[in-house]
């Protein structure tokens, strides 16, 4: 009887945890997205020609010019698709991360090392690959195409449709590697770093809202340091026009070196 009630107690609290983890992962896409377009926008936009403007100059710039030509509908372009695959994202991605913990410990109770759930939060990355990288291809298409003067997608399902005319399933899965590559040692980062400032933030075995929502603000920013590098590749490759990058990410690497730098590819709001 103890046994069947824990089983529903557990059952419980994954429903409830896989619920909350949805609903916030939507709010996380709803808050987010206008400054994720503005990102995608800047880490795509066309060299400029000798002696004239890049057509975004920063982030403002680049959030100012879209919402006035586009309103705030601009800034939201594409973000359905991320707003349906959120919830099975965050699933996925915590199913990996616990995953990870499990084949790391030999008894339930033991304490992972800060190395140990850094691997436990790769694993995580990989599993939500196969999830992130057709709806990282979707959203990106449809950010870009307003600010490139045509309208060739009219939303997520028609560029998915179309895609996969075009390329069938290869083409939505185009930039699996560098989603790999994005996702797997930032996630690692992520979790690591949670779990770190998690414990410098408990008191007596206890830690409160404000050390949670902190803890998990800089994980994220920590998270992006990394990821921002192959992102930028990525955004890059996803959106290009097929046979440009024969060679995969590396002709996306040695075109944004030869643009800007090493400076151009780690950090492009600047």
């Amino acid at each position: 009887m103890v046994s069947q009630e824990r089983k529903t107690e557990g059952t419980l609290n994954s429903l409830k945890n896989f619920l909350a983890g949805g609903f916030g992962g939507m709010c996380v896409v709803f808050v987010g997205h206008p400054l994720d377009t503005v990102k995608v926008r800047l880490q795509t936009q066309p060299k400029s020609r000798l002696g004239q403007p890049t057509l975004y100059s920063g982030t403002f710039d680049c959030f100012r010019k879209t919402f006035l030509r586009e309103g705030i509908g601009g800034l939201y372009r594409g973000m359905s698709a991320p707003l349906i695959g959120v919830t099975p994202i965050f699933a996925v991605c915590f199913f990996g991360f616990g995953l990870g913990k499990q084949l790391q410990q030999k008894n339930p109770d033991d304490v992972l090392t800060y190395p140990q759930l850094f691997v436990a939060g790769m694993l995580s990355g990989v599993f939500t690959t196969a999830i992130m990288t057709p709806i990282e291809r979707i959203k990106c298409l449809l950010q870009i195409q307003a600010s490139q003067g045509k309208t060739k997608y009219t939303g997520s399902w028609d560029c998915l449709k179309a895609v996969y005319r075009e390329a069938g399933i290869r083409g939505i899965f185009k930039g699996t590697v560098l989603t790999l590559m994005r996702d797997v040692p930032a996630s690692g980062v992520y979790f690591m770093t949670y779990e770190w400032l998690k414990n410098v933030f408990t008191v007596e075995r206890k830690i409160g809202a404000a050390g949670i929502v902190v803890a998990g603000g800089m994980a994220g920013i920590f998270n992006w340091m990394v990821a921002i590098p192959p992102d930028v590749l990525k955004s890059r490759f996803q959106t290009a026009p097929p046979g440009k990058y024969p060679n995969g990410f590396r002709d996306v690497l040695k075109e944004v070196v030869q643009e800007g730098g090493s400076k151009c590819c780690l950090f492009p709001w600047f």
